[in-house]
């Protein structure tokens, strides 16, 4: 076994579109606005891609872990405490442990 393996999202590479939205909440299209990515004890401004009310897409060219604990603070809006939920192309799912409101 002495194979490496690393959950950058590129272990299952993913050809066809998804075809259902399995997702149970609206995500709201955010292309032009940032926020402050915490990762590491390190700030990052990122650029949203979407948003809801328990987690977030951000692009970020860091290679955070999955399961990572992170931190996401949205414009006009205290940071929210997260987990990193998958890593591909630049893009990263965040899951935020107490929904926004």
């Amino acid at each position: 076994m002495g194979a490496k393996f690393s959950l950058d999202g590129g272990m299952i590479p993913r050809t066809v579109k998804r075809m259902f939205d399995e997702r149970c909440e609206e995500r709201v299209e955010a292309d032009l606005q940032t926020a402050v990515f915490t990762h590491r004890g390190q700030e990052h401004v990122v650029r949203l891609v979407n948003v809801s009310a328990s987690g977030a897409m951000v692009i970020f060219s860091g290679m955070p872990h999955i399961g990572e604990a992170v931190s996401l603070q949205l414009l006009g809006r205290d940071a929210v405490i997260g987990h990193v939920m998958w890593v591909r192309d630049g893009r990263i799912g965040v899951n935020f442990a107490a929904a926004l409101e």
